[in-house]
């Protein structure tokens, strides 16, 4: 009978891949709402990812408890607007977000927090 060989695989060390190296600030895919919700909720969100304004204003459509189709009407704007507004790559006037949470029963605030000083130098030009 024929003996039996053992075959050993040797690897080489693997190089790291351009895509780990590189700091990115975006991302290949956008998230599912439900990821980017839980994420958010157990705090594990990137900072630039935090304040996705279609997410943001998903969840205050779906905290007032509203259809699309129903706040649609509300603003004036077809269901299908307000679908696209509600995606990762949204990019609503403040005008149009102000008009959103209002017909959700919220309001809006926005702020722009100090950095590097910015507060500060900002305080001594007025």
């Amino acid at each position: 009978m024929g003996a039996t060989r053992t075959l050993k695989t040797v690897r080489a060390a693997a190089a790291p891949s351009p895509r780990l190296t590189r700091l990115r600030l975006s991302r290949a895919r956008p998230r599912a709402f439900a990821e980017w919700q839980a994420l958010q909720r157990w705090g594990k969100l990137p900072a630039w990812e935090r304040a996705v304004a279609g997410y943001l204003l998903r969840g205050a459509r779906e905290q007032a408890r509203l259809t699309q189709k129903l706040l649609g009407e509300k603003l004036g704007v077809s269901q299908q607007a307000v679908a696209q507004a509600e995606r990762w790559t949204a990019n609503p006037t403040v005008e149009f977000m102000r008009r959103w949470v209002d017909a959700c029963g919220f309001s809006l605030e926005i702020r722009f927090p100090a950095v590097n000083g910015f507060e500060r130098d900002r305080r001594d030009l007025c």
